[in-house]
């Protein structure tokens, strides 16, 4: 497929457009839309808000009269009734020419039937364009309709050795203020923030997004509490939003007691594939596309060993801790060096005085 230097330009706005829903439109892809005439850009949109208008109907409804034009969108058009009529009558109806489009509806059921209806209908259809920058804006989106799973990120924090916390367990603050607004921008754009009853039982957690500039989708919060043993009285409790607990228990007092603070308590049994279990279910039930992982060594550990994580966030502050200090993750012993997880660097950034580092395992 050959583009031209403009064909880059209105679909990079596109995409700098669908970036707005970061925080808004979960559990709906983030989506952006550029119409354009004779070579000019005539109107733009991007999905904003899940239930509300989609991206292309949000362009549509910007200009008087959209027939003849080129239509950029980062995802191809809905085909089906979903919370919204389908974007592909939308454009029908409003006699575009010609969609290129820079990725494939990524749902196997649905994939290509958006692109087929705007051909029956003698619209033009092109795709590819900057596919990869558009996956990039969706990985959640995109593993759960392939693969029904959250894409998981495992947050951290750690001393340039390596170290979380003193051996007594002080560990506030390790990172810079700056380093924990921006990990209020992870929470903001996740579909849920998990932890584990350990964690917040240590630290009161309050596990939501706060003190930030803009509007925002407050993540589901979700506990694993294998034996049900977290309190009804925990802060998070009294914070308005969806809790959810995993549990192997069953209790049926305990559970009365939760289910009084608005707890939805989830019971899975014991397995070895529980915690596969766990995201399996946030993705087939809850539609939850991206998980910001926020617990300790060992559950952090455990989730990598057992192949959970996609990526790991890794927030380094220029401090020493030495080495009777917590480790950052607890891990497997390895007998040879070639046996040692490797990762893919594909983000660094400064906040203050620490390095946001980011890696794909």
């Amino acid at each position: 497929m050959t583009w031209q230097a403009h064909d880059y330009q209105f679909m990079s706005r596109a995409i700098q457009l669908a970036k707005r829903g970061r925080y808004t439109c979960d559990p709906n892809p983030r989506v952006g839309c550029v119409i354009c005439k004779e070579g000019q850009v005539i109107a733009e949109g991007w999905h904003a808000v899940s239930g509300e208008a989609h991206a292309e109907v949000n362009a549509l409804n910007q200009c008087d009269d959209a027939s003849d034009s080129t239509v950029y969108i980062t995802l191809e058009p809905c085909s089906h009734h979903g919370r919204t009529p389908p974007c592909v009558d939308a454009l029908i109806n409003a006699n575009v020419k010609e969609v290129i489009i820079a990725m494939s509806d990524p749902n196997p059921l649905v994939s290509g039937s958006g692109i087929n209806k705007l051909e029956e209908a003698g619209i033009k259809v092109k795709q590819g364009l900057l596919e990869v920058e558009a996956i990039k804006l969706n990985p959640g989106f995109v593993k759960r309709m392939t693969l029904v799973k959250p894409y998981v990120r495992c947050k951290l924090a750690m001393s340039l050795d390596g170290r979380t916390a003193l051996a007594n367990g002080d560990s506030q603050w390790i990172s810079s203020e700056q380093s924990r607004k921006d990990v209020h921008r992870l929470r903001a754009a996740s579909s849920a923030i998990l932890s584990t009853v350990e964690t917040v039982i240590s630290d009161d957690a309050s596990l939501n997004a706060r003190d930030l500039e803009f509007d925002v989708k407050q993540p589901v919060r979700v506990i694993i509490d294998r034996q049900l043993g977290i309190s009804s009285q925990a802060k998070l409790f009294s914070i308005a939003g969806k809790v959810i607990i995993y549990t192997e228990k069953e209790n049926d007092e305990r559970l009365n007691e939760l289910y009084k603070v608005g707890a939805e308590v989830i019971f899975i049994p014991a397995s070895e594939s529980w915690l596969a279990g766990v995201f399996t279910h946030l993705a087939k039930k809850y539609e939850i596309n991206e998980v910001l992982v926020e617990a300790g060594a060992t559950f952090s550990g455990s989730l990598i060993e057992a192949g959970l994580v996609d990526e790991l966030v890794i927030y380094m502050a220029p401090i020493l801790l030495g080495d009777t200090a917590q480790a950052l993750l607890k891990l497997e012993p390895l007998n040879k060096l070639k046996q040692a997880k490797k990762l893919n660097l594909i983000d660094v950034r400064q906040c203050a005085s620490d390095i946001r580092l980011t890696y794909s395992l």
